[in-house]
């Protein structure tokens, strides 16, 4: 690889792409796919977030994307939706807080590796959270997950925000594990006095619709987990991905879903046997700008 002053972030990738498998020439593969399947009219792109990727720095790239029609559908945790709600109302994600985690505990300050939380800004979004879940039983207190986060996407006040964009341009996000969240606590002490059914299932039926009406579909995983399996096996109804990439630091040899290479899904119908695959091992929050950044470029250039 040569380096000269002033590349762009393509040209640098572009020299990444003239290793073999390591993880250099797996960016450069990545990014020129990125760019193939965001550029095709006729693929649907779902974005699967697992792990801190909006306390990681990763809210407005993800939002930009779903803005300019680049994301079809977003499949995420309950805890990314929490903290792109703790911005929206307000709050903040903060570096540099000195002292152990029980002096963070005692000064109501909680920890994600080198990113801090400040209880106040919980409080905040504990009470304007509760406002929106009373304003949306006050229409319909029996919806699906999708209906609900969507229903709160537009009762929010945040052009930066996710749910909200995602809102406004009809972006459909999931989040099959919303109860385990910030969010899913005070979605259930709400409940405690108030009548909110969400029916999980019912995702489902979109989902299927989604897929089936879908002349190809492409998937973007960013960590593994819950929300990756969603992405993937919901496509299994048609024989699974025409094509994925996968950012991760998992590794393959527990077993687990959040490291299995992506070649892997093709025994279980959620990749086709001809589908197109790149899983790149690193930390999303560096890989996944320097790849949308890249795709860009590329865009660009073919215009």
């Amino acid at each position: 690889m040569k380096l000269d002053p002033g590349m762009t972030t393509l040209q640098l990738i572009e020299e990444m792409g003239k290793s073999g498998v390591l993880g250099a020439g797996r960016l450069y593969r990545a990014t020129k796919l990125l760019k193939e399947v965001i550029e095709d009219e006729e693929t649907t792109v779902f974005l699967s977030l697992a792990g801190p990727m909006v306390p990681g720095g990763l809210r407005k790239i993800i939002r930009d994307l779903i803005a300019e029609g680049y994301v079809d559908v977003l499949i995420t945790s309950g805890a990314n939706l929490t903290h792109d709600l703790l911005e929206a109302f307000g709050g903040a994600h903060y570096r540099d807080q000195a002292g152990n985690d029980e002096e963070l505990c005692q000064m109501g300050i909680g920890r994600i590796a080198d990113i801090y939380t400040k209880s106040e800004d919980f409080t905040v979004f504990e009470s304007k959270i509760n406002t929106i879940l009373g304003k949306i039983t006050e229409k319909n207190n029996n919806l699906n997950i999708r209906e609900f986060l969507t229903q709160i996407g537009h009762l929010i006040d945040d052009e930066e925000s996710i749910l909200h964009t995602a809102a406004q341009k009809g972006v459909p996000i999931y989040a099959p594990g919303l109860i385990d969240s910030m969010l899913g606590l005070q979605l259930w002490m709400f409940t405690q006095e108030n009548q909110l059914t969400l029916d999980a299932s019912g995702d489902m039926h979109e989902l299927s619709d989604l897929v089936y009406a879908s002349p190809k579909v492409a998937t973007v995983i960013l960590g593994g987990g819950l929300p990756k399996h969603y992405a993937l096996a919901s496509n299994i109804l048609t024989g699974g991905v025409d094509a994925a990439i996968q950012v991760t630091l998992d590794r393959s040899e527990a077993g687990s879903l959040s490291g299995a290479p992506l070649e892997e899904a093709k025994s279980w119908a959620k990749a086709k046997c001809e589908s197109r695959l790149v899983t790149v091992i690193g930390d999303a929050t560096i890989i996944f700008p320097l790849m949308v950044a890249g795709a860009r470029e590329l865009m660009e250039k073919s215009v």
